[in-house]
């Protein structure tokens, strides 16, 4: 069986394990049931949840039982963070909700071998008020509690009693699975170390210090600048299709600094050492080819959304550098001209310059037939020069849209008013 912890130790994965000579042998000895939680605060996972999940998957690919648990019963009383404030407690029927998106983003990502996918839910809700001070609340000392960072960092701005119970709930779910599905290992961020090791705490209390149980995290992952990973100008990088389009998703890895693509290659494809070796290569000594870059957008991409999205991705990109917009499909327009300055137009046909001062394209209309005689207008594609020219925006991308563009780089898109 490959040996999964060499692996993340090249890939610069790991940050800390609670024994890892233990572990170690027990990987190398069979086939070990673990497991990663996310709760349902959202309807999509964003590409800061992705990391520890990417870990997970290389366990499933070494012939481990991956487990995910979908926290809707965790989510129900809201993780404490390190933003210095309560969650906002979501409805019930939000958090199904959510809990539904997830667990179809899950299974679309780690298929069906070796993978099982459940809900706290399905067992912190039968536990009564009493039985989780007898059962459980007695086993945890308040002093240990208070000592996790998650809790130490609130303990000056305050902490509800709900929120500090969590790391109970997540220990409780680590006992259940490992009594009911056999999982002796859990992983997560690096902020997840206090409620991993209080859940192995547990567990040793409850079932003997002899019993094996094992955390692992991995880092806090930091832009080359000192700034966190996966946030943009426009806020998180969505795994959903309608939050961030699989074009903005593409456009978001192939932008990425050359002191960043490597590590970000190794924690995000499976592209083995030779092949990322290779790529470290071209970074140093081609870099303008931008081939690691491209190979990290590639790969990426594929794994969230499928191959056909990287090939409408990489279409749109080519269209809008060279400016051959007119084969775009409606659907690539959508993606790709999303963020551009866009107008709302009639369907009604008008005259070139006219349609371009009305629609605020052009700020006046001896600017607008200065620009369209020097060339400088371009409809759909088509450079357009003629001060006569009418244009009909009932005949382009099914009546959809007219793409303008002003000079080299500009870009508007005319939405038609159906």
């Amino acid at each position: 069986m490959q040996d999964v912890l060499a692996e993340l130790k090249w890939r610069d994965a790991l940050n800390q394990i609670t024994d890892e000579e233990g572990l170690a042998k027990l990987l190398s000895e069979k086939s070990v049931g673990l497991y990663c939680g996310v709760d349902p605060t959202g309807d999509s996972l964003h590409i800061g949840h992705l990391i520890p999940f990417m870990m997970l998957k290389r366990f499933q690919m070494a012939g481990h039982r991956a487990h995910i648990v979908i926290g809707g019963g965790t989510g129900s009383i809201g993780d404490p963070s390190g933003k210095n404030s309560e969650r906002k407690l979501q409805s019930m029927e939000t958090i199904h909700h959510n809990e539904q998106c997830l667990t179809a983003q899950m299974k679309a990502l780690f298929g069906q071998d070796n993978i099982t996918i459940v809900n706290n839910y399905d067992w912190l809700s039968k536990i009564d008020l009493l039985g989780f001070l007898r059962d459980y609340g007695k086993l945890f000392n308040l002093n240990t509690m208070l000592n996790k960072e998650v809790v130490a960092s609130r303990l000056e701005v305050g902490i509800s009693y709900t929120e500090f119970t969590y790391q109970i709930l997540q220990s409780i779910d680590f006992h259940h699975l490992l009594k009911q599905n056999d999982v002796q290992l859990q992983i997560g961020g690096a902020d997840q170390w206090g409620n991993i090791t209080a859940g192995i705490d547990l567990i040793h209390r409850m079932e003997g210090s002899d019993v094996q149980a094992y955390g692992l995290t991995i880092p806090l992952m930091l832009k080359a600048d000192g700034t966190k990973f996966g946030k943009t100008a426009g806020g998180a990088v969505w795994l959903d299709a309608e939050k961030t389009t699989p074009y903005e998703f593409y456009q978001f890895w192939l932008n990425q600094d050359d002191r960043d693509v490597i590590k970000y290659l190794k924690y995000f494809t499976f592209l083995d050492q030779a092949q990322i070796a290779h790529l470290e290569e071209q970074v140093k000594t081609c870099p303008e080819k931008r081939e690691a870059q491209r190979t990290l957008a590639t790969e990426v991409t594929t794994f969230v959304h499928g191959a056909k999205a990287v090939q409408q991705a990489q279409h749109i990109s080519k269209a809008l550098f060279s400016g051959e917009v007119k084969d775009l499909t409606v659907e690539e327009i959508e993606q790709g001209f999303k963020n551009m300055p866009t107008v709302h137009v009639s369907s009604q046909a008008a005259n070139l310059v006219d349609w371009l001062v009305a629609n605020r394209i052009e700020p006046s209309k001896r600017q607008a037939r200065e620009d369209v005689q020097n060339g400088a207008i371009y409809i759909n594609g088509q450079r357009q020069q003629d001060l006569d020219f009418v244009l009909d925006p009932s005949k382009s991308f099914d009546g959809k849209f007219v793409i303008v563009r002003r000079g080299k780089k500009k870009y508007f898109l005319a939405r038609v008013d159906q």
